[in-house]
């Protein structure tokens, strides 16, 4: 077989073995739908899933819970107001926003313990 038959040859496979160009989007269409969904499973619902907890978390605070702070103080909180949380920790009295408050590590009896 000579060079010049060989080109011959590949120049008659060449047109039964060209892809659908229907089928190469429907396979990027489907990838992309597939990554979408993968983003969503994995990063998407389980944040939302943590910040309905937390806010669900922060309604129900109320004064003698002894809460962590994402800056790490440990304390109970005296009042709740709209937007911060007053604690007691040591001898202290601090006032933080209600977003700082990260976990809720013991539940209080309420405004009457002392």
């Amino acid at each position: 077989m000579t060079f010049r038959n060989f080109d011959i040859l590949l120049a008659e496979a060449a047109p039964g073995t060209a892809a659908d160009p229907r089928a190469q989007m429907f396979t990027t269409v489907g990838m992309m739908v597939l990554m979408g969904v993968m983003f969503y499973f994995v990063l998407i619902r389980p944040q939302s899933k943590r910040a309905k907890q937390q806010a669900n978390m922060l309604k129900a605070l109320k004064a003698g819970d002894h809460v962590v702070t994402g800056s790490g103080i440990v304390g109970v909180v005296i009042a709740v107001k709209e937007r911060t949380v007053s604690l007691r920790s040591a001898d202290t009295k601090l006032e933080v926003l209600k977003s700082a408050v990260t976990e809720i590590t013991e539940r209080g009896g309420g405004a009457s313990e002392s």
